[in-house]
């Protein structure tokens, strides 16, 4: 018996020992079979790169690359393959001078800063000559989404439930009027496009601020909505036919010279009722021009979008080669504004690139009286949610109208992160209004800010820090 087992054991340790021995030897002649596996593709990989002529070298595309982008050999695959327009979403990934060479100038000793317990007043006022101006808590905009050309039904309420909670507007965009979308905000901004369904008289009549949509940072001019583009809800409400086409105008109707716009807007203004009446346009050269047409036509608020403008589909042409970028356009603005007089009378909106808070403090300092976020409230709409189609889809098919996840949106958690980030972005302000040694954002100005650099220091105006 005793030696029965003494056998088994021994088999057990010899096996053992034996299958031990085994597995090293196919470990050392895999680890050198692998080894060399991989060396001869490399050596393979390599003399291909250095002998083989440059017309039929791989690192023809990568000399490419470097003299466009990857970005622009992806657009003219699409073009190639389609050969239709293309739309690119979220604007231009262009680089253009920014704020980055502002710096504010801390309170110290000559200027004492404010206890972290006094609280600051952030409020805004848009269209304070109008009527009934619209009152805001914080100076955070929701910009223009419009739901079915952009957005869904569910991101749209997302956004109107995240900015009644922080107690500022939501915009339409340039979709169709979204009765669950105005439900569910608490200010409410309804924006006049250039379609068909545009001048809605509810959406002019449940608003707290009307706004006329003549271009935007990275958009303007004509533009076709095609019935397979936008099917279900979206398609009903926008009164698309299933088959023919909806044209978007490249101007208003009834617009034919810049003689017509006082008439236009004094009969949206009977219309309104008293509420602000704002125009909307992409920033150019002739910024000052338009300016003169719009204070003369009577608008309460201008918004301006600059360069840094996204969008949800808009040609690479119209997103890289059209406008300026948002510092020109707000410090040519407030320039403009107050050499006419109107400064007091004309809210101006700063609208195209505003992703932090220092930004938005910035372009309050330098004049804008509210700022509009974008792509800041689009990507926190998926914060906690971006699984649910990553990596196989881009984290936008959460928030498109016309995605098929779409409907993997949670709204109430969508709602609190996009609350969140603004709230965020006002605390941080407060922040800086504090170490400023001031109480209010209204008292911000650009004696604030110095420039670290000529060119700075020449367009805003502030002084040189050195």
């Amino acid at each position: 018996m005793e030696n029965t087992l003494f056998i088994f054991i021994f088999g057990v340790v010899v096996s053992f020992v034996g299958w031990l021995l085994l597995g090293f030897v196919f470990f050392f002649l895999g680890k050198r079979f692998f080894r060399t596996g991989v060396q001869r593709i490399f050596n393979l990989v390599v003399r291909r790169l250095l002998e083989d002529n440059y017309s039929e070298n791989l690192m023809e595309l990568w000399s490419a690359t470097r003299r466009t982008s990857v970005q622009n050999i992806v657009e003219i695959a699409l073009r190639a393959e389609r050969g239709k327009l293309i739309g690119r979403p979220l604007g231009s990934p262009k680089p253009y001078h920014n704020f980055d060479n502002l710096m504010f100038i801390p309170a110290q000793l000559v200027r004492l800063p404010v206890e972290s317990e006094v609280p600051i007043d952030v409020s805004a006022t848009l269209g304070p000559r109008a009527e009934k101006p619209m009152q805001l808590s914080i100076p955070l905009l929701i910009g223009g989404m419009g739901y079915g050309v952009a957005l869904s039904e569910k991101a749209k309420v997302a956004l109107a439930k995240a900015a009644k909670q922080v107690g500022t507007a939501t915009n339409s965009g340039e979709g169709p009027f979204l009765a669950e979308e105005r439900n569910a905000a608490g200010k409410f901004i309804w924006q006049i496009s250039r379609y068909d369904y545009g001048r809605n008289p509810q959406g002019i009549a449940e608003a707290d601020m009307i706004e006329v949509q003549m271009g935007q940072g990275s958009r303007l001019g004509a533009h076709i909505l095609y019935p397979q583009e936008i099917k279900g809800k979206a398609q009903k409400l926008m009164g698309i036919s299933p088959v023919v086409p909806l044209k978007g105008y490249a101007k208003l109707p009834g617009i034919n010279s810049p003689l017509d716009w006082p008439r236009y807007v004094e009969e949206l203004r009977q219309e309104a009722g008293g509420k602000p009446i704002g125009i909307k346009i992409m920033g150019g050269g002739r910024l000052e021009a338009d300016l003169a047409v719009a204070i003369e036509a009577g608008f309460d608020v201008i918004c301006i979008g600059g360069a840094q403008g996204g969008t949800a589909a808009s040609s690479p042409t119209i997103s890289d080669d059209f406008g300026i970028p948002s510092l020109y356009n707000l410090v040519r603005a407030q320039r403009y504004l107050i050499e006419q007089g109107v400064r007091h009378e004309v809210s101006l909106i700063a609208s195209g690139g505003y992703d932090t808070p220092g930004k938005c403090l910035k372009a309050i300092a330098l004049g804008a009286d509210a700022v509009n976020l974008g792509t800041v409230p689009l990507f926190a709409l998926v914060h906690k949610q971006i699984g649910k189609v990553m990596p196989w889809e881009p984290l936008t098919q959460l928030v498109y109208y016309n995605s098929k996840y779409k409907e993997r949106l949670d709204v109430e958690l969508a709602a609190q992160n996009v609350a969140n980030v603004l709230q965020s972005f006002v605390l941080e302000m407060e922040e800086g209004i504090r170490a400023l040694g001031k109480k209010s954002i209204h008292d911000l100005g650009p004696n604030d800010l110095v420039a670290l650099d000529d060119w700075t220091a020449e367009l805003t105006g502030v002084p040189r820090a050195w």
